[in-house]
């Protein structure tokens, strides 16, 4: 696929992208993408997309993405803004941290002694790179390892510590035995060779150095790597010219600088122009020296390269006679400049790590002053269910005495209508015998006396006057049947003797004439033995009929209503209102005062309570417990 079609797709993705939900399926591919622009050397657009990740990745708190975002940006920053990229790694550093990933933590510092090595600053990048081999001594990470290596060995040699440096790259090219690459030809063993010769050309040993490369070069490194190959050609040739030896130097010289040309790396092509101008002042054709180290001067200006800026102003002070000071001046003039620069960088990467270093101690505070705001919070919570606890359990200590003392509020309530009815009834048969006695020794005896009286009237012979006592003495006889009959009924015992709580209920719709247009009918069940019923149970029924009857009163406009009770198995006794008013919707109308104080009686009993009721049906009430 071409890098214009991958491209075109990786867009499609990012748009598709931004309506998905934030989950770590998402960040993983805004990862993966930005991973795929950085292949195809898009790296604005996988720094937006790293960038994008990043911030998903801090909304959800997911670290470990937020360290590989970071790390990312890093990378697309590297070549840049230097700071910047120095600042995430950091940042992913510091993350990986936290995580305990060690190998990631060492990459981080590695790319920060890596960022520090082409600023300039060697004594840092090298230890940053002693860091990371810290955390790498049993890691499996040959591939780190190595690059750690070479990088060490690189800024030792340019601390012109060339025999630690030589044992770096060596421990290098033992790492790339333990890769197990089965290509003979390959990047890590070519660039190690290289950086060895290049330590051996700076002692002066350039046979070593001669006798290495020329074992590399073949047809198969040029085919296979282009660039490697013209890179080993130009050390070659450079090695040869050093020592002495110009034999077919400048045809590898030429070679070398066609192919990075052809390839455009324009860092490669600056190092082959110094060499060439190099090799030139040694064949005395001034004239090419100055042409080719003015190229790489242009060269290095261009890609910023103030090393081998330095390095062509110099060649050129030493062969350009005619233009010698105004090379030194400027030489001198780039030399403080970039000791100016690279002070500034080694205070700016300082400051980087101390701004980073308080940012971390002052969240570390912050966290800690966190902790203790929500310790004194759960505390203070705590505290105050405590106290809610206390309270609640002293308003239902308060309810439960309130009950207590309801309940024999209740049960006196009842022995006093009890006593009250016992009274009144002891008032009645009182009252029942004092007339039965007057009827008896009054009435009786003044009839019986008339009677008599009359009897003799009966002596009278007139036939009229004869019939007329006839019919009084009759008639006298009735009253006195009629009055002994009274005076009997009078004088028996009450009907419901042994059934005061149905002469209560049978009072109670008594008194419902004067006051309803209800007609209220009480059936009693005569198998129910109330007297074996607790008084605490007749109590709340008492109360559940005078609420019953109060709502149908007031609401039910109801024509008849009857009340029964119903004597089920296992001493369970049901209690049935039916009435037949206007009914109500139990959906909007089920939580009326009235109903409710029926549903807590019931539930005091430790009953059930059921209520149907329709608009224009009527409504029925039950209510059932076991005694």
């Amino acid at each position: 696929m071409s890098e214009n079609k991958k491209e075109y797709y990786l867009d499609s993705i990012v748009d598709l992208l931004k309506s998905k939900k934030n989950d770590s399926v998402t960040r993983n591919l805004y990862l993966n993408i930005a991973s795929e622009y950085y292949y195809i050397n898009n790296t604005n657009k996988s720094l937006s997309a790293s960038l994008k990740a990043l911030n998903l990745s801090k909304l959800a708190n997911d670290s470990i993405r937020m360290a590989k975002a970071s790390y990312f940006v890093g990378d697309c920053y590297e070549n840049s803004k230097k700071d910047s990229a120095y600042f995430y790694y950091l940042k992913a550093e510091k993350l990986y941290y936290a995580v305990d990933d060690y190998d990631n933590v060492a990459k981080m510092l590695f790319n920060k002694g890596h960022v520090l090595f082409y600023d300039g600053n060697y004594v840092e990048s090298e230890i940053q790179v002693s860091k990371a081999l810290q955390y790498l001594k049993k890691s499996g990470n040959y591939q780190l390892l190595y690059s750690c290596y070479t990088l060490m060995g690189n800024c030792l040699e340019k601390l012109v510590n060339y025999n630690e440096a030589l044992r770096y790259h060596n421990l290098a090219l033992g790492e790339i035995k333990k890769m197990k690459i089965n290509d003979s030809i390959n990047n890590y063993n070519i660039i190690s060779i290289i950086n060895i010769c290049n330590l051996y050309d700076l002692q002066g040993q350039y046979s070593k150095s001669i006798k290495e490369l020329e074992a590399l070069v073949s047809k198969d490194l040029r085919k296979k790597r282009p660039r490697l190959y013209a890179n080993v050609l130009s050390n070659l040739a450079y090695s040869k010219m050093k020592s002495g030896d110009y034999k077919n130097v400048e045809s590898m010289f030429a070679e070398s600088l066609k192919i990075v040309d052809s390839i455009g790396v324009e860092s490669d092509i600056l190092y082959k122009k110094i060499y060439i101008g190099q090799y030139f002042l040694t064949q005395s054709d001034t004239v090419k020296s100055i042409k080719n180290l003015k190229d790489a001067h242009t060269i290095a200006i261009k890609i910023n390269n103030s090393n081998e800026v330095l390095t062509s102003l110099k060649l050129l002070s030493e062969i350009d006679k005619k233009n010698s000071l105004a090379y030194t001046n400027e030489y001198i003039k780039l030399s403080d400049s970039i000791n100016y620069v690279q002070k500034n960088a080694d205070d700016k990467y300082a400051r980087i790590e101390y701004e980073t270093s308080r940012i971390e101690d002052e969240n570390k505070i912050l966290t800690k002053t966190n902790f203790y705001i929500l310790i004194i919070s759960f505390a203070l919570i705590l505290l105050l269910l405590v106290i809610l606890i206390l309270r609640y359990s002293k308003y239902k200590n308060k309810e439960l005495q309130f009950l207590n003392k309801q309940k024999l509020a209740n049960e006196e309530i009842y022995l006093l209508l009890m006593e009250q009815h016992e009274k009144i009834n002891n008032a009645k048969e009182n009252e029942k015998s004092k007339i039965a006695k007057e009827l008896h020794d009054g009435i009786m005896n003044r009839i019986y006396g008339v009677r008599m009286n009359l009897g003799f009237f009966n002596t009278k012979c007139d036939k009229e006057i004869i019939e007329k006592r006839k019919l009084y003495i009759f008639e006298l006889q009735n009253i006195e049947n009629e009055i002994r009959t009274i005076s009997h009924d009078l004088s028996q015992n009450n009907f419901f003797d042994g059934n005061d709580f149905n002469i209560l209920l049978l009072n109670l719709i008594e008194n419902q004439k004067d006051i309803s247009n209800t007609q209220f009918k009480y059936i009693n069940n005569e198998e129910l033995d109330w007297e074996s019923i607790q008084n605490i149970y007749k109590i709340n029924l008492y109360r559940i009929i005078q609420e019953a009857i109060l709502n149908i009163n007031k609401y039910a406009d109801a024509s008849n209503c009857e009340i029964k009770f119903h004597k089920i198995k296992n001493n369970l006794l049901k209690m049935t209102i039916i009435d037949d008013g206007k009914g109500f919707d139990l959906k909007v109308n089920s939580n009326g005062i009235g109903l409710n104080n029926i549903k807590e009686r019931t539930e005091f009993l430790k009953g059930n309570f059921n209520i149907e009721s329709n608009l224009g049906a009527g409504t029925k009430i039950e209510v059932s417990f076991k005694f």
